[in-house]
């Protein structure tokens, strides 16, 4: 939808990287049906490649990141010293129902700010964080907008990432259910969403105190939506556990603070990712040297 969006405001081309809709996409397009744009009938990005193509290292552009997770930035800002960084963090709804198939039942919602950088002056990387939300809505048209508090966004959006995605992913089950399950959300979700909370203010982010009911509350209950995560491990593609689970159990570590429910949900994640890995034969279920439980 961030492809489609940027393409439509005119003033960018987009290069899509694909997976395993790549041959779909490329031999019919993407057929898109959006609560914000209506039906739309093979579509097709301006290049569409299934490799990620080479990018200058001497290059100047900003590295925008429609990433989820906290600490994304480091190794690019150790990688791209004099890059300005923009973040973004997007709330919005959409499921890839068959390759190349779109359904976007919630509209497109972004809060983009920039990431500070040793070697990139805050003043220009802010700049590069305007120019990219000009671009992605020339118009106004779209909720997408500046936001200066990066780290207080993104922890904001780690709270139902770290909670629903994974549990979504284990119990391969949409929130909506989860949710009309009660004991999901009381013994797992509000839980992992108060350690987020924790390491937060160990951080020194403080989050909204309706956290837990905002969270909880955040999907409709209209639609059966299953999270990113949970789309990727049904799809048997790789999903972001480093990012939105192993980096704030990292955190806490670093921080002292511990959580004992995110710790058992990674052990779990890392099965299910290790599993991905062994049908993509990047893995093989052989005992190593050192293991002591052969």
């Amino acid at each position: 939808m961030a492809a489609y969006a940027l393409e439509k405001g005119g003033l960018a081309e987009v290069t899509a990287v694909l997976r395993s809709n790549y041959a779909a996409v490329v031999e019919n397009g993407f057929d898109i049906d959006s609560v914000l744009y209506g039906s739309i009938k093979s579509w097709r990005p301006t290049h569409i490649v299934n490799a990620v193509p080479k990018v200058s290292e001497d290059g100047t552009a900003p590295f925008d990141y429609i990433v989820n997770g906290i600490n994304i930035e480091k190794p690019l800002v150790a990688r791209f010293p004099t890059n300005p960084l923009i973040s973004s963090v997007a709330y919005t709804g959409a499921t890839e129902t068959s390759p190349g198939k779109i359904f976007n039942d919630d509209p497109d919602k972004q809060k983009i700010g920039a990431f500070s950088s040793p070697g990139v002056p805050m003043a220009i990387a802010e700049e590069a964080a305007r120019t990219y939300v000009n671009l992605y809505n020339p118009d106004h048209s779209l909720d997408v907008i500046y936001e200066p508090n990066v780290a207080a966004n993104r922890w904001r959006k780690l709270a139902y990432n770290s909670s629903f995605n994974p549990i979504a992913s284990i119990l391969r089950m949409d929130t909506p259910r989860m949710r009309m399950s009660v004991h999901i959300v009381e013994d797992l979700i509000v839980p992992i969403i108060g350690e987020i909370r924790k390491v937060a203010e160990a951080a020194g982010v403080t989050l909204q105190e309706d956290l837990v009911d905002a969270v909880i509350h955040q999907d409709p209950t209209d639609s059966g939506f299953k999270p990113s995560m949970c789309q990727d491990c049904e799809k048997g593609n790789f999903m972001e556990i480093e990012n939105i689970i192993g980096e704030p159990l990292r955190e806490g570590e670093r921080l002292g603070v511990e959580l004992p429910v995110l710790k058992v949900v990674y052990g779990i994640m890392k099965g299910l990712q290790l599993k991905v890995k062994e049908e993509k034969g990047l893995w093989q279920p052989e005992f190593k040297p050192g293991n002591p439980y052969q």
